[in-house]
């Protein structure tokens, strides 16, 4: 419980570090239950995939040990809204083209034995020849390279 509480308070800091750089943060929130979106709730795609909320620093919200506390607007119906730390998978800024990823991952029997099987031959000759094993839950991870940048040919230039 330490460490998800730890994981919650550094998603809270990145949030608030976002949005006093830019003036704007946004948060994918995984469907939950225990996640309140008014009588809107999760519609369509968002119950897989989630939903994208937007913050700015004009917003009335609040952000104590559980959650976020508000009030957002879908259309023109305002919703009164919490958000549980934990089932926020991430927080980003498309300004700083920054991003802070926390998916908890709920393994399955499958993920379960593929997960013990990391230190197995063929993971350690993967893990040789550059090739990573992949599981469900990894398929929701956003890649993002801040370190290599695209090198562009002289014809590219022109």
């Amino acid at each position: 419980m330490e460490n998800e509480e730890r994981l919650n308070n550094l998603k809270k800091q990145i949030f608030y570090e976002f949005l006093d750089i830019t003036g704007r943060v946004m948060v994918l929130v995984k469907y939950s239950p225990d996640v309140i979106i008014g009588n809107r709730g999760f519609i369509g795609e968002e119950k897989e995939s989630g939903i994208i909320l937007a913050f700015n620093p004009k917003m009335k919200f609040t952000w104590d040990e559980y959650g976020i506390l508000t009030t957002l607007v879908f259309g023109v119906a305002s919703q009164k809204c919490f958000i549980p730390a934990g089932s926020i998978e991430a927080v980003y800024s498309p300004e700083l083209n920054a991003q802070f990823i926390a998916a908890i991952r709920e393994r399955s029997s499958a993920q379960d034995i593929a997960g013990s099987e990391i230190g197995s031959e063929d993971s350690a000759a993967g893990a040789k020849n550059g090739t990573k094993t992949v599981i469900e839950a990894d398929k929701k991870i956003i890649s993002v390279d801040f370190v290599h940048k695209k090198k562009l040919n002289k014809d590219e230039h022109e």
